[in-house]
């Protein structure tokens, strides 16, 4: 049988109750029967030192001595009882005093032994109390007091005074047998609780190990329905929302590589299929410049493209680990990056505007990544922006934080693509991107990497062409600053 948790649970609560059951029954029964006995032990003793009290101040005299008899006699009445004296000296002798009714007739075997006496006599003032001294002569439960008879100070004999307990022995026996019913019928209540509790408490465990097996299979969609508020509920809830986030993951990891196998397939086939025609003389050694760098370019593209990817995965992989954060001039940081697109602003005719709120803007960020940040920001904005057109840079100062946006003056993007701007691959996805402008798809993406890597924000509007704009955290000017003398800028006040 497997060993579950459901049959370890059953066991523990099963040993433990029944075992709190037995010692319960145990002890009730040993506590009734204790206290019963005392009880009669008790009686037995009172009734004694009254007997021992008649015969020192009346049986010992030869005036009073019938009178004696007939007060035992009647204690021996009253108890159905044998009381048997025994003195020490023979002027005395032996006497047994008992019932003369016919249930007194009971004693008349016993009414002449007397030589158990001496064998059980207790210490000197004291007395005890035996059970069954008669056993030889009657299968009666008998229970007897042995008591020292003093006189004058001295001990003149002994009184063993026996009653018969059968009744009471037969009343002990009635109330264990009551416990024993009451206890076996607790054994099967606990037996059907704790198989009630078990079940309900390991059917949410089960439950959780079927779904997470069925998930380890490959089924992201399967989900776990209990819910509660106690641990296996929140336990549930986490790995539902772990499942949500690995089946996110999973389709992203689809998409990603059905769009890695696309994006790679397509320049693949072509070059091969340049190269294969230049081999086999389909097309002729004068137009191999031609297509040698069509050749080059979709290799050139091949090769960002996995650049790309490299950077994702580094970034995903190490987060704000991976950034060099240092304080530093974002204006002119803006200032030289542009001056990298100049030729191709001026090829399109396009005018690239700057306007910051202050000469020098210091922020803490990694310098490096955003100066990337930058360059795909503009370099996105200058191939969806036409000729004659804008692409204007601002730097705005909110609270702690530097705005920088990027606006062109473009068709801007649609509502229903804004949502999908930064998604790995969207414009090689979407039919209906703003431009057929050639590019990975990737440099968006990668832009918003960074920019939550740094714990900032990055956000797109579109009204007259797109805006983009990220966050960054302002700092104070360091000490020593090397400023770059490059384009032209406007300063204007904060707003």
């Amino acid at each position: 049988m497997k060993n579950t948790l459901y049959s370890k649970m059953l066991a523990t609560y099963l040993t433990v109750t029944l075992t709190l059951l037995i010692l319960l029954g145990v002890t009730a029964s040993a506590v009734f029967v204790g206290h019963y006995i005392r009880e009669r032990e008790t009686e037995l003793t009172r009734e004694g030192g009254e007997i021992t009290a008649v015969i020192s101040d009346k049986y010992m005299f030869d005036e009073k001595r019938n009178v004696a008899l007939d007060e035992m006699i009647t204690i021996a009445r009253k108890y159905d009882a044998l009381i048997q004296l025994h003195f020490f000296d023979p002027h005395y002798g032996n006497i047994s005093v008992m019932s003369i009714t016919d249930t007194g007739k009971k004693w008349n075997d016993m009414s002449e032994f007397f030589g158990y006496m001496e064998d059980i006599a207790p210490g000197k003032g004291e007395s005890n109390t035996e059970n069954d001294v008669f056993s030889a002569f009657t299968d009666m439960r008998t229970m007897t007091l042995v008591m020292n008879i003093t006189h004058e100070g001295e001990n003149a004999g002994l009184l063993c005074f026996t009653v018969d307990v059968t009744d009471t022995y037969d009343v002990i026996s009635s109330v264990i047998v009551d416990i024993l019913i009451f206890s076996a019928m607790g054994v099967v209540l606990a037996f059907l609780s704790v198989l009630y509790i078990t079940e309900r408490i390991t059917r949410p465990i089960s439950e959780v190990t079927t779904t997470v097996r069925k998930f380890s299979k490959g089924e992201y969609n399967a989900r776990i329905s209990y819910k509660s508020d106690d641990e296996i509920g929140e336990l549930a809830t986490s790995f539902n929302k772990m499942a949500d986030e690995v089946n996110t993951l999973e389709e992203a990891r689809r998409s990603f590589v059905a769009n890695v196998s696309h994006e790679l397939r397509s320049p693949l086939a072509s070059m091969r299929g340049f190269l294969v025609a230049m081999q086999d003389g389909t097309i002729p050694p004068d137009a191999y410049d031609k297509y040698l760098t069509v050749v080059i370019d979709e290799n050139v593209r091949m090769s960002e493209m996995v650049n790309d990817l490299l950077d994702i995965a580094r970034i995903e992989s190490g987060g704000d680990k991976v950034l060099n954060f240092e304080a530093f001039d974002i204006a002119e940081a803006i200032r030289t990056t542009a001056l990298t697109f100049e030729a191709r602003a001026n090829e399109k005719q396009i005018e690239l505007r700057m306007s910051f709120y202050n000469e020098q803007v210091y922020v803490y960020a990694d310098k490096n990544q955003i100066i990337h940040v930058l360059q795909n920001l503009i370099d996105n904005a200058i191939k969806f922006t036409p000729p004659n057109g804008f692409v204007d840079i601002r730097v705005d100062e909110v609270k702690q934080s530097v705005h920088v946006s990027v606006k062109d003056s473009g068709v801007g993007i649609s509502q229903e693509d804004l949502p999908h701007v930064f998604d790995r691959f969207y414009k090689a996805e979407k039919a209906h991107t703003r431009s057929t402008g050639s590019g990975t798809g990737l440099g968006l993406a990668i832009t918003k990497k960074i920019i939550d890597a740094h714990g900032e924000d990055i956000y797109v509007t579109s009204s007259n062409g797109a805006c983009f704009t990220f966050t960054l955290k302002r700092t104070s000017k360091p000490k020593k600053v090397h400023v770059h003398k490059g384009m032209k800028y406007k300063s204007r006040p904060t707003e």
